[in-house]
């Protein structure tokens, strides 16, 4: 059936959507979910092992950590086709809600769960049936969020406002870096690992509910209503977009590959070698993250302000480039002996996090129509974390016993050769029209 209404422009945006409210909206949610995610990220390298995994030796009890890490990789893609699919059916706002409840929840019950010494295999059972309850939380998240920043945003900004969510990725990892810092500093080694490590889980039971009272006053994206109004919803977002648009969530996938393998090695996978193998305290290596992550923060809106300018291919090029380079740059920085070489590491690889994940937040929700945006975007999101991080930092701690660090720094420059390879056969999205069916 064909329709004779108008076609909305990026600036019917309802009155409650004010650009101060989408932006922080955008930003608080993803802060929050990503602060949980990094939370586990931090307690992996740090604790989770001997809590849950007493058996076996330090590097088995790393292992076991770390595969616990990889299991909320594995269920995001499960998040982004269930709350994709309702993010398409029903709208973005209530998705949004209910997938912050479901991360949150997760993580604060983390927070109390008894350890192997008290509950025995239930323990690490449970753990993992958490964690994927994290994963399934932020699969849901991300899309969301670029889609209510992309959905309302003016023309020309597209990349600037999608740089919001990108933002909390940021905020989220400083703060539950820097809570864990504190934490260091304030307790000896068996408070940490017998409660101390618990509280920062147990604060995101308050942070959900400030990130809640945000996101339940936002009205609903307008590109999203005025697509309902013209009933071009579709019953099962999730199969039109595996047969009608799957090449660009490959595409986009694989682009998203870089992203993942730059920070998950420069934090999770170089935090544990650099308290175990280079023998740096917890709290100098978390403060030497604390102060790289601040580059990933600058590199943020610089990323977003020149893809908006130039468009997100030349932006990606050239951060995926650099990024192939930089993982020869891991091991003679790393070994040197020197904090002021592994924070030059630390603050490289997480400004080419910030320099290439920036332009994402526009790209992927413009690779695909209204009808299946969020599940298209989401599912590009989070494939692209099975590739580039949910074994990254298991397979790192392989590739550093059989070949030294030269190997991971070759694995991230192979995952960098793959998302560039990948943004070389997408066309540029810069000045498509979000309003668009097909």
């Amino acid at each position: 059936m064909t329709s004779t209404t108008t076609l909305p422009t990026e600036l019917d945006t309802p009155t409650g959507n004010s650009p101060a409210r989408v932006a922080t909206a955008s930003f608080i949610g993803t802060a929050i979910e990503f602060y949980d995610f990094y939370v586990y990220a931090t307690a992996a390298a740090l604790v989770i092992g001997p809590v849950f995994f007493p058996q076996g030796s330090s590097t088995a009890q790393m292992l076991s950590a770390f595969i616990t890490f990889g299991i909320a990789f594995l269920a995001r893609p499960l998040g982004s086709a269930l709350f994709g699919h309702f993010g398409d059916r029903i709208g973005r706002k209530s998705t949004l809600v209910a997938s912050l409840l479901l991360m949150g929840v997760s993580t604060t019950l983390i927070g109390v769960l008894p350890g192997y010494d008290s509950i025995g295999f239930w323990a690490p059972l449970l753990l993992c049936l958490l964690r994927f309850g994290q994963g399934l939380g932020l699969g849901g998240e991300w899309g969301g969020a670029a889609l209510l920043a992309t959905e309302n945003a003016p023309p020309g900004k597209r990349a600037w406002f999608g740089m919001f969510p990108q933002l909390g990725p940021s905020i989220g990892f400083l703060a539950a870096n820097g809570l864990f810092l504190s934490l260091a500093m304030l307790l000896d080694d068996q408070q940490f690992r017998a409660w101390g490590w618990r509280i920062p889980f147990l604060l995101s039971a308050v942070l959900v509910i400030v990130g809640l009272y945000v996101r339940l006053k936002l009205e609903e994206s307008p590109v999203f209503a005025n697509a309902v109004a013209r009933q071009e919803r579709v019953k099962l977002p999730l199969v039109e977009t595996l047969s009608q648009h799957w090449r660009p969530m490959l595409l986009g996938a694989l682009a998203m590959v870089v992203c993942y393998a730059l920070f998950y090695i420069s934090t999770v996978f170089s935090l544990s070698y650099g308290v175990t193998s280079l023998g740096y305290s917890r709290e100098s290596f978390l403060g030497m993250l604390c102060f790289a992550v601040l580059f990933m923060a600058l590199a943020t809106p610089l990323s977003a302000w020149l893809s908006d300018r130039f468009g997100r291919k030349p932006v990606l090029l050239l951060g995926c480039a650099l990024a192939i380079l930089s993982g020869f740059a891991m091991q003679p920085l790393l070994t040197q002996g020197s904090s002021v070489a592994v924070t030059l590491f630390l603050a490289v690889e997480l400004f080419l996090m910030g320099f290439t994940f920036a332009p994402m937040g526009a790209l992927l929700p413009e690779l695909f129509p209204t009808q299946v945006r969020y599940t298209g975007a989401s599912a590009a999101y989070n494939l692209g974390g099975i590739v580039g991080a949910s074994a990254a930092p298991f397979f790192a701690q392989k590739l550093v016993t059989i070949g030294g660090l030269g190997y991971v720094g070759g694995y991230v420059s192979v995952a960098a050769l793959i998302s560039l390879l990948a943004v070389l056969c997408l066309k540029e999205t810069r000045d498509r029209d979000l309003s668009r069916v097909h």
